[in-house]
């Protein structure tokens, strides 16, 4: 059975930092792809950012060179290290885990998903 426990998240002003972390079990992040989602109220779940087994990362145009995805394998652990962040970034953020190697943005190629993390970012 896959599960993802999300811990991290809060409040924080403007320009702050946060980072989030996601425990998995029942999958590896040396396997397959895992990824961080975010979705604001009456707005759709999208992605933020995500890593392949090789370490390739890949994030959405709205927090590039702000946020870094990494994982550690041994721990078998994703984290999501957010900088600089500004209120449009205040969202429910959940990690996520594809059952395949190969990584996609779309959330319904997703299939594990954590409980979702608040942050709220204030001005």
């Amino acid at each position: 059975q896959v599960q993802l426990v999300e811990s991290g998240g809060g409040s924080v002003q403007a320009g702050g930092s946060l980072r989030l972390s996601c425990a998995l079990s029942g999958v590896s992040v040396s396997s397959v792809c895992v990824g961080w989602f975010r979705q604001a109220p009456r707005e759709e779940r999208a992605a933020v950012a995500t890593i392949d087994p090789f370490s390739v990362t890949n994030y959405a145009d709205s927090v590039k060179g702000r946020f870094t995805i990494s994982k550690d394998n041994a721990k078998n652990t994703l984290y999501l290290q957010m900088n600089s962040l500004n209120p449009e970034d205040s969202a429910t953020y959940y990690c996520a885990a594809r059952g395949s190697n190969r990584c996609t943005f779309r959330r319904s190629d997703y299939s594990g998903w954590g409980q979702g993390s608040q942050v709220t970012v204030s001005s």
